[in-house]
């Protein structure tokens, strides 16, 4: 990940929202930052700025554990995601 510097939140942040359904990729792959988020990365607020992701997915608990040990060498944590199908209201 050359040429990329790490955004690190001041505090905890905990948040729940809702992923959006974006028609034109026919799927549920749209998610929003709130301003929670906003105010503890303000850097993102920043319009001549670009910004990108790196999403990772473990299958099990000791890759991510062995994962987490190479993490550790790097200065910033990862943030957490867990998706939810939520039920359908009857």
């Amino acid at each position: 990940m050359e040429d990329k510097k790490a955004l690190i939140p001041r505090n905890h942040v905990n948040i729940s929202g809702k992923i959006i359904y974006s028609e034109g990729d026919q799927a549920w792959n749209l998610i929003r930052l709130k301003k929670e988020i906003l105010g503890e990365f303000y850097q993102l607020k920043e319009k001549r700025s670009k910004f990108s992701y790196n999403m990772s997915y473990y299958r099990t608990y000791e890759e991510l554990e062995k994962a987490i040990k190479d993490m550790k060498k790097s200065q910033a944590l990862p943030v957490l995601v867990y998706f939810y199908q939520d039920e359908s209201p009857d």
